[in-house]
């Protein structure tokens, strides 16, 4: 498995040479560039902007792996989700164009007064349109398995099931609430593990939170070799959380 770090949060405020400089010196080997942050890696960018982002992770050995989206397809407004998918495009244009390998959307929500079923399936369809788009580019579509009550992995098995495309994966996140009365995450990984595309790893310092070494074993089980990725919290001195989280990882991964 390959260590990245989500900029959400840690990195939110680096520029790309900053993030260059921290993951190299921590040993972490790649990254997904959130949107919206200070790194600025977005749809605006010209055409020689975006031939310099690649340009710079080439000549590192940080490799720009992902661009994560806020972009989600769970609105009962249609002309925002067509506004949503039509965007979701654009960005994997960019993806390809800065050297990612795929592109991460997301559900947020079960919207008020609509049937869940029909929430589904609209997202599950959103999710199988960008992915044909970005299978026609060469770029993956990763769904978060993310929000309030979109993040149960049920229901982002339906979603699955109606998105109905290989070129449609689901990022992993780790959320609390998917351990059975055993502790276990087995049951609600195996519901997804045929899709996992990337994994958001958080807190592997904390047990309690989550049973890390039992979803490493799991991944290697399945001969998962992708992107797991620290998103979490900053710090006064990141350089040292980061070294130390690398060593977490790595004695994860040995007892895997």
């Amino acid at each position: 498995m390959k260590l990245g770090l989500v900029t959400y949060q840690m990195a939110e405020k680096w520029d790309i040479p900053t993030i260059i400089k921290n993951c190299s010196e921590t040993g972490f080997q790649g990254v997904e560039l959130r949107t919206t942050h200070a790194h600025g890696v977005e749809e605006a960018l010209s055409a020689q902007a975006r031939a310099e982002v690649k340009k710079q992770f080439a000549d590192s050995p940080v490799r720009v792996y992902g661009i994560g989206s806020a972009f989600d397809y769970h609105t009962p407004d249609q002309d925002k989700l067509r506004a949503d998918i039509e965007a979701s495009k654009r960005y994997l244009q960019l993806a390809k164009d800065v050297g990612a390998e795929g592109l991460k959307v997301r559900p947020n929500a079960l919207p008020p007064n609509v049937p869940e079923a029909k929430t589904l399936e609209q997202i599950g369809k959103s999710v199988r349109e960008v992915a044909a788009a970005g299978n026609d580019l060469g770029i993956k579509v990763w769904l978060e398995v993310h929000g309030r009550d979109t993040c149960r992995v049920d229901r982002m098995h339906t979603i699955m099931d109606h998105a109905d495309h290989p070129n449609a994966y689901v990022t992993w996140n780790c959320n609390t609430g998917e351990t059975g009365a055993s502790g276990s995450v087995k049951a609600n990984f195996d519901l997804l593990k045929h899709c996992i595309g990337c994994v958001h790893i958080q807190e592997l310092w904390s047990t309690q939170r989550y049973p890390w070494q039992e979803v490493f074993s799991l991944l290697k089980g399945i001969g998962y070799g992708g992107w797991t990725s620290y998103e979490g919290p900053g710090s006064s001195d990141p350089i040292l959380v980061m070294k130390c989280y690398r060593r977490i990882w790595e004695l994860y991964q040995q007892h895997a």
